[in-house]
């Protein structure tokens, strides 16, 4: 007797589709992913936008006068915002399919499309992350990555088993033909199956992605010609002198006299502090827009000293018009992705929504008499935010 076909269930398809898309997840998969089924509650909707809140921070008294410290909570909106979807198209003889033939044949190219999408603009966010270790016109090295863990240390990130080195594909030949010898823990080995992964080592799990991309620079040169205009300049813009070159969103650059200091104890470290342009300057003088705000007081002081008046704006990451790569290495908490419920619309012929790991998906599914079809789609409701940038750091090397 022949085994007796079960017709697919909305709830078992869409949790297979989850299944699916988790896998192919490989920057999403490997940040903070936030869950908040409180946009789909009927009658108390909280709008569009997650306030998520950074820790505090302080100075230290040195002596037994109290001197009391106004607690001063900052917050960052994340913005749902973004449907990923795929739409397909079945026919009722399809609906009794096994599961396993179900998933190879529709799921898994429509969450490989889905993934794919949701990947590539969640890693627009690189713009965000003004730490920066060049290697220039050199070929990506283990030193890169172990100055970006340099990187995450002095910005104090925690030491635990959530730091990834995400690596483009180029870069991934590079270094892993260098240091294939280190992969050799059986457990990473097993572990290898999962799409992008290549094993962990020096502190990081390490993926590649295809979707990583270049950043050209605008067309100023590492020595810009440009100088502060003015002196005692704090906040998330610097005035420059006049200049013809340009800077593009996503550029890194230092001032003259604006060192980094330590998060806790704020003694300078004698190193410039890295700021990534925030918006695109066409030349001239005018105000230059960065991150992070310049903070020179207080629990959230991040330099030693304003830039000082009429010194320089350096750029790093090349020369004019430059290829940066965009390699990074990061904590998982540097990053926020955050999906929500879509509504449950009634009056068709199936609907389910799921949540696996922090991200939810509907599949919604009408039935059409004229062709015995069955039109399908399948949506995420996400948004991403950089939450904490200092626990990131890109990686230029173009060689």
């Amino acid at each position: 007797m022949s085994a007796t076909n079960s017709i697919l269930t909305p709830t078992a398809v869409t949790r297979e589709a989850l299944r699916i898309l988790h896998q192919k997840l490989v920057f999403a998969g490997s940040i903070n992913r936030s869950y908040d089924d409180s946009f789909a509650n009927s009658g108390a909707k909280i709008g569009d936008t997650l306030k998520i809140r950074v820790p505090n921070q302080y100075t230290v008294r040195e002596n037994s006068t109290l001197s009391a410290q106004n607690t001063s909570e900052q917050s960052v909106s994340l913005t749902i915002g973004n449907i990923s979807g795929v739409d397909v198209q079945f026919s009722s003889a399809e609906l009794t399919l096994s599961l396993d033939d179900f998933s190879k044949r529709i799921l898994d190219p429509a969450m490989a499309v889905i993934a794919s999408n949701v990947e590539a603009r969640a890693l627009a966010m690189y713009k965000d992350v003004y730490n920066l270790v060049d290697g220039g016109a050199n070929a990506i090295t283990f030193k890169n990555i172990l100055s970006g863990r340099k990187a995450l240390n002095d910005n104090l990130a925690p030491s635990d088993n959530n730091r990834t080195a995400l690596l483009s594909t180029q870069h991934s030949v590079e270094l892993v033909d260098s240091l294939k010898g280190l992969f050799q823990s059986s457990n990473e080995i097993e572990k290898q199956y999962k799409e992008g992964s290549m094993g962990r080592t020096g502190g990081f799990d390490f993926y590649e992605s295809s979707h990583i991309g270049v950043h050209q620079t605008g067309t100023s040169a590492a020595t810009t010609g440009y100088q502060v205009n003015g002196a005692d300049q704090v906040g998330d813009y610097v005035t420059v002198k006049t200049g013809s070159d340009t800077f593009l969103a996503g550029d890194i650059v230092t001032f003259a006299g604006c060192y980094r200091v330590h998060p806790e104890t704020k003694a300078s470290t004698g190193v410039l502090q890295q700021f990534v342009v925030t918006a695109n300057y066409s030349g001239g003088g005018g105000n230059l827009h960065i991150s992070p705000s310049i903070v020179i007081t207080g629990g959230r002081q991040n330099v030693s000293a304003a830039p000082t008046a009429n010194g320089v704006v350096a750029k790093l990451g090349g020369g004019a018009s430059a290829t940066m790569t965009n390699s990074m290495v990061y904590h998982r908490d540097a990053f926020a992705l955050a999906t929500a419920d879509l509504v449950m619309p009634k009056g068709v012929d199936f609907a389910a929504r799921e949540v696996f790991d922090g991200i939810s998906m509907r599949i919604v599914r009408q039935y059409s008499i004229s062709d015995d079809t069955f039109p399908c789609r399948l949506d995420v409701l996400w948004g991403c935010k950089t939450i904490r940038p200092q626990l990131a750091a890109r990686i230029n090397a173009t060689g």
